[in-house]
């Protein structure tokens, strides 16, 4: 069996690794012209499952790599209010997160793969076998194809053209403080992640990612190892145009914040603030599996307000290697378990967007005033969270 991934990212690399571990036949197809293009991003939070995922589908070196060059993360959450005072703080975790460098983990993936760059997909030919398509004119076939291709798809509008992705009426700020200049930000905000809740119909996320652990490839870490507090502004009235200053919208909005948070946003270097127009996935109805399918934001795209898009991505790839692997009706098998919960991480990041950004002051107080509650009555704490 010939399996084609379109789209070198995360999910799709992930899921090469796990087939070829397999000893299945598999080769990714990437747009990029090589392995060092895409060297931008934010670090991304990989939880226990997203981690269990790369564990299974890896080779080992790969992974004792990827442990190396992972920081650490998932030391507790804390709700604030937009003057720091806590309204709800949540224990850590007690399994292990990781703060991984997406460029990093990027090369860590690479490595051990037949991935073609330079190949970007244009359409496909579905028989017996899949005829594929590539804008330089050339071909390939495959029996079975993988959309890996993000939140634009190519494969996706070509399988799918019903599904794809919506505007939900949010957008976002976004930019990074590098702790090792500014030692100032209060322990808080750099001991765990922490979500402000104001009055006002708008939100702020801030989450520190330490320096990366210890490895012998520098060739991995391409002057990525800082650390930062990175912060992300989000409001439902929030437009921006071109030759707007975002850092300026932000301090605008946030004026009669807590003066920490003010001086957080002004000391970001402005070239790291950019903004987000946030999307979603729309709600599709199951499909009739067939030899071409999809994972991550190719099919499930959601907002980044949970934090769990690229876990949700590596489960897909896990769960798909797995039903390849072990043969008979595999596209059905995996598409029947992805849609159900793809699908409820689209809907939960959804909710949370829409709550984070927006919501008038009734919800807003009724919201504090369960947060206070929870962490003021364990039982109910242990219950919500």
């Amino acid at each position: 069996m010939r399996i084609a991934v379109i789209g070198g990212g995360i999910g799709g690399l992930c899921l090469a690794h796990g087939l070829r571990r397999a000893g299945v036949d598999v080769a990714v197809y990437e747009r990029d012209l090589s392995r060092t293009d895409r060297l931008q991003g934010y670090r991304v939070h990989i939880n226990p499952h997203g981690a269990a995922a790369l564990r299974e589908c890896l080779p080992a070196a790969s992974w004792e790599r990827f442990e190396r060059s992972a920081g650490t993360g998932g030391n507790g959450f804390g709700f604030l209010t937009e003057q720091l005072k806590p309204l709800l703080v949540l224990d850590p975790d007690e399994e292990k997160h990781y703060s991984a460098s997406r460029i990093t983990l990027r090369q860590v993936l690479l490595d051990g793969l037949d991935v073609r760059f330079g190949k970007r997909f244009e359409r496909y030919e579905q028989g017996d076998d899949i005829k594929l398509h590539f804008e330089d004119g050339t071909a390939e076939s495959c029996d079975v194809l993988v959309g890996a291709d993000g939140i634009r798809s190519r494969v996706r509008a070509q399988y799918l053209p019903h599904a794809g992705t919506e505007k939900i009426g949010v957008t976002a700020i976004a930019g990074k403080l590098f702790l090792d200049d500014n030692d100032w930000v209060p322990r808080e905000l750099v001991d765990r992640a922490n979500t402000i809740v104001p009055t006002s119909r708008a939100g702020m996320f801030l989450a520190a990612h330490d320096g990366l652990g210890v490895t012998d490839d520098d060739d991995l870490l391409f002057d990525n190892v800082r650390p930062y507090l990175m912060w992300a502004y989000a409001a439902a009235d929030l437009t921006v145009h071109d030759g707007q200053d975002l850092q300026r919208e932000v301090l605008a909005r946030i004026a009669r914040w807590s003066p920490e948070l003010t001086r957080i946003v002004e000391a970001s270097p402005a070239e790291t603030i950019s903004e987000w127009r946030i999307r979603s996935s729309r709600p599709i109805d199951r499909w009739q599996p067939t030899n071409v399918t999809l994972l991550g934001d190719a099919v499930h795209a959601m907002t980044p307000m949970r934090g769990i898009g690229a876990n949700i991505a590596l489960r897909d790839a896990q769960l798909l290697a797995r039903c390849i692997a072990e043969g008979g009706d595999a596209i059905a098998r995996y598409e029947k378990a992805m849609y159900d919960y793809g699908f409820a991480a689209v809907r939960d990041s959804l909710r949370a967007a829409r709550q984070f950004a927006d919501g008038g002051p009734v919800a807003r107080t009724i919201f504090k005033t369960v947060l206070r509650t929870a962490s003021a009555v364990p039982a109910l704490k242990r219950a919500m969270f």
